[in-house]
């Protein structure tokens, strides 16, 4: 039988330095979250030790001593604030190249390392390592994201003692180093650290801003794939929300252009009724249906799932036909033929779901993508771990059997890159085939 599989929509590490050793959330209708200022910059410093500076206590905000402004918004207490947004304030500091001090002041804020923490989250006020987990939440290594922070709060030598530094990105799949952000002597630095930090590694705790919020994305094109020709092998796609329309690629090169769906849907694709190729289909967050087009071009409607889920297709229980479903929060919820309920824990917060075939055999397998590391944790038949170094944070996955003219049984993993329109395709022998296809956003 062909390969189903879903499509999904997806809908630095800065570090403060100033001492010592050295995720979509719904935003409150009535709060506007906080912009990012322009003119942020990329520059990554060559600075490999760590500094000691002293931290000053925290206070209230204070007038810009100096006369200087980095030209970020003032501060909203409390306002909701993007990931983005955090980053891009506190590389205003770096780029200005602001001086380290404990008793001068940019923006209202304190300019050593809590203050530079203090003022990329915009608090309103300027906290220090001593207070600045009781505006946070508590999260693990590898839920670390862009925003986020790392602290370490040394009791016995609070202001010469301490440190805390904002994460960025892991530089790679291993997940030793970072990026990111710090005040310190002589100036702010934006420079790849090892985890947690260059010296009392052990000591520094991740945490996540109470009033973050997932960066807004303006709809567009999202991946899909399927087999829709018929053909040996499958196909990639893409769904363009703004115009509800599938653009599909087929094996000659040629778009087919089918109209279903509308702003804020989520594409799938499999097999609906078990003949002939596969099918499209969206996920509605808004009603928590799926929308199903069947061959003959007729809607069917299956109620499954909630807003914030992401949708997931492919033939859970071996029949004849693929099924839907959806992930929440690392946990998949699985429609079987009957209707009943399978629910399979794999995966973590930030994750994207995929699903496919892996092994070649049986029914089809899940997995997630996980942007933060740019890898695939697949999902076997008797529940063991594949993981595939594919991708990076921001690309979308999907998953068919791209060779099958070459007869292999097996489904494969690739990634859409939104920056770029174009799909990174791995091969059974893990080489690479890119098509341009979508519009890049």
């Amino acid at each position: 039988m062909p390969v189903k599989n879903p499509a999904l929509r997806a809908a630095s590490i800065v570090t403060a330095a100033c001492a010592a050793s050295l995720v979509l959330t719904a935003m409150p209708a009535h709060s506007d979250p906080v912009q990012a200022p322009p003119g942020a910059t990329d520059t990554v410093s060559r600075e490999t030790s760590a500094v000691e500076h002293p931290q000053g206590k925290p206070g209230p905000l204070q007038g810009p001593r100096s006369g200087r402004s980095s030209g970020a918004p003032a501060a909203q207490t409390l306002s909701p604030i993007t990931r983005s947004t955090v980053i891009a304030r506190a590389k205003t500091w770096v780029d200005a190249q602001v001086p380290y001090s404990q008793s001068d002041y940019r923006d209202g804020y304190r300019t050593d390392c809590s203050g530079l923490v203090s003022m990329a989250w915009n608090l309103g006020t300027n906290a220090w390592t001593g207070d600045l987990d009781t505006y946070a939440n508590r999260i693990t290594k590898s839920e670390l994201r862009k925003g986020d922070m790392l602290l370490f709060h040394n009791a016995a030598n609070p202001v010469n003692g301490s440190h805390v530094v904002l994460f960025e990105s892991w530089t790679d799949s291993s997940m030793t180093s970072y990026i990111g952000i710090e005040q310190t002597r002589p100036h702010g630095l934006r420079r790849v650290i090892p985890y947690a930090y260059f010296s009392n590694s052990g000591s520094y705790i991740p945490y996540r801003y109470k009033n973050i919020v997932e960066d807004v994305v303006t709809p567009g094109d999202a991946p899909v794939a399927g087999n829709w020709d018929g053909g040996p092998a499958a196909n990639v796609g893409v769904f363009r929300p703004s115009t509800g329309q599938f653009h599909l690629r087929y094996d000659d090169g040629t778009l087919t252009t089918i109209d279903w769906g509308q702003t804020g849907d989520l594409p799938v694709s499999a097999n609906w009724d078990g003949t002939g190729p596969d099918n499209l289909g969206v996920f509605r967050p808004s009603t928590g249906q799926f929308h199903l087009r069947n061959d003959n071009g007729t809607l069917t409607i299956l109620d499954w799932g909630q807003t914030g889920d992401l949708p997931v297709a492919a033939n859970w229980d071996g029949g004849a036909a693929s099924n839907i479903g959806i992930w929440r929060n690392g946990t998949f919820h699985l429609r079987n033929d009957n209707g009943t309920l399978t629910t399979i824990d794999w995966g973590q917060t930030g994750d994207l779901p995929v699903t496919g075939n892996w092994d070649g055999t049986g029914p089809d397998n899940l997995g997630v993508f996980r942007p933060s590391t740019g890898q695939f944790h697949l999902r076997n038949d008797n529940g063991t771990l594949t993981t595939l170094d594919w991708g990076q944070t921001g690309d979308l996955p999907v998953a068919a059997n791209w060779d099958g003219g070459n007869g292999a049984p097996a489904a494969n993993i690739g990634i859409w890159r939104p920056s770029q329109g174009r799909f990174h395709l791995r091969n059974d022998n893990g080489t690479l085939t890119t098509l341009d296809w979508g519009q890049p956003r």
